[in-house]
């Protein structure tokens, strides 16, 4: 059981089978998320394995990038342009899949959120919006409140799901193997981008110095 993608725009035509939109308050978010319904089930019935960009080896990444990308310096015109980004683009996607490996999606469903929580979020939420017109103190003084209920309401709840989870382990099985495995792993960061021997984090250095690194990772 998998649940639908988040998509930011929909458009539909000609369809065969009924939409059905539906207004979600039940989200902590600043304006209304709309659920679309269709009568279609069957790509989450046998859903498809995805990937783990986890676990990339970006090693090997750039070096299959380097042997798939087509070197043309001869781009006179427009069009002569456009086919090399669309060779670029294409791979980097190859690369990419030929380096990540695959995982099975989540047999085991996720626990819904308690009844009582929800409806403290709903609520806040409401009182959000009225307030963003109102500019009411007291309502700001009551989603403040709601918000700290919804806070300890959730991270109470995740502690006890924490705790079910952690009696549920044993020994003469795997599923303590199986949380030693997890509780141990240690994430795969992609590589950080570096210019003349100077790491760049921030977001905003990265725009100017982008053209010099490819230049010098992929010009042969």
């Amino acid at each position: 059981m998998v649940t639908p993608d988040v998509l930011d725009i929909v458009i539909t035509k000609n369809l065969s089978i009924p939409v059905h939109l539906t207004s979600c308050s039940g989200l902590s978010s600043h304006h209304l998320p709309v659920l679309i319904d269709t009568l279609c089930r069957s790509s989450f019935h046998n859903p498809r394995d995805s990937p783990d960009f986890s676990r990339t080896d970006w090693a090997s990444f750039q070096t299959q990038l380097e042997e798939l990308i087509p070197f043309d310096s001869e781009l006179h015109n427009e069009m002569a342009i456009d086919t090399c980004v669309e060779n670029f683009s294409d791979a980097v996607l190859k690369a990419l899949a030929a380096c990540t490996p695959k995982r099975r999606p989540r047999d085991d469903p996720r626990p819904p959120i308690p009844a009582g929580s929800q409806d403290a979020i709903r609520l806040k939420n409401r009182l959000r919006r009225h307030w963003q017109i109102t500019r009411d103190p007291a309502l700001k003084a009551d989603v403040n409140r709601l918000q700290r209920l919804v806070t300890r309401r959730l991270n109470d709840w995740r502690n006890d799901q924490w705790s079910a989870t952690l009696e549920s382990i044993h020994s003469d099985d795997q599923s303590l193997w199986r949380m030693t495995k997890r509780v141990m792993k240690v994430p795969t960061l992609s590589p950080p981008w570096s210019t003349q021997g100077v790491s760049l984090s921030q977001t905003l250095r990265k725009p100017k110095p982008l053209p010099t690194i490819w230049r010098l990772n992929f010009n042969r």
